[in-house]
């Protein structure tokens, strides 16, 4: 299934100091246009299964997710975001090795009941979420290059 946005950059860093930040939730949101934050629930760090408390912010508004690890290699980060029992995303970073470093593709995948998303409008206040997801992607891609090069 074809993401809901997506965009790659090519870093000059090596593709476990890319997998190392993107699979640090601290690390993460130093990057990430909305997320702002998280904490481990049933584990100590990334692992497939782990779960997630994150926090998310726009503005004034401010909403919790609870987010569960699926994919965790060298070569893939993702997660299955929950919203109040509710599966609302998908997030995945995908890492390639590259000459100069690697090439880090980040991706999502609304997947919000219709019925839901007038909700979610209210709640985060974004009324066009793909448009919004791949302006946040490019963002966050910036400033995850900016991170891992200046190490």
């Amino acid at each position: 299934m074809t993401p809901d946005a997506s965009a790659h950059i090519d870093v000059a860093a090596s593709p476990q100091r890319v997998f190392e930040l993107v699979s640090d939730l601290r690390g993460l949101s130093r990057c990430a246009e909305e997320y702002s934050g998280g904490k481990w629930l049933n584990a100590a760090g990334p692992r497939v299964g782990a779960r997630f408390r994150g926090v998310n912010k726009r503005g004034w508004r401010i909403w919790p997710t609870t987010s569960t690890v699926t994919d965790c290699s060298a070569t893939r980060f993702a997660f299955e975001v929950k919203s109040l029992g509710m599966a609302v995303s998908r997030w995945q970073y995908d890492i390639e090795e590259t000459g100069e470093g690697c090439r880090v593709t980040e991706s999502t995948w609304d997947r919000r009941p219709g019925w839901y998303v007038p909700i979610t409008r209210l709640a985060t206040g974004v009324g066009n979420r793909a448009v919004t997801n791949q302006h946040n992607i490019e963002a966050t891609l910036q400033r995850l290059k900016l991170a891992v090069e200046s190490v």
